[in-house]
């Protein structure tokens, strides 16, 4: 968790809600929604989006072990 002012806070929330009602992120909800439904042998396990198949949510964070700096 950030520890941030409440007037960065209130800011850091708009930025993240704007970011997630963007086409591309409501897209990928969309689907992940779907393929959740459709594969229930895969609980607790997330759609990699980039590399096309199933891995555990702490697999798909942070670009493949890489960090986030270095993403486009």
């Amino acid at each position: 968790m950030q520890k941030l002012s409440p007037k960065a806070s209130a800011a850091k929330k708009r930025r993240d809600l704007a970011y997630a009602k963007t086409h591309r992120r409501k897209r990928m909800k969309a689907f992940n929604q779907r393929w959740h439904r459709a594969h229930p042998e895969c609980d607790g396990m997330d759609y990699d989006h980039k590399d096309g198949k199933a891995k555990t949510v702490h697999a798909n964070r942070g670009n493949d072990g890489n960090g986030t700096k270095s993403e486009g």
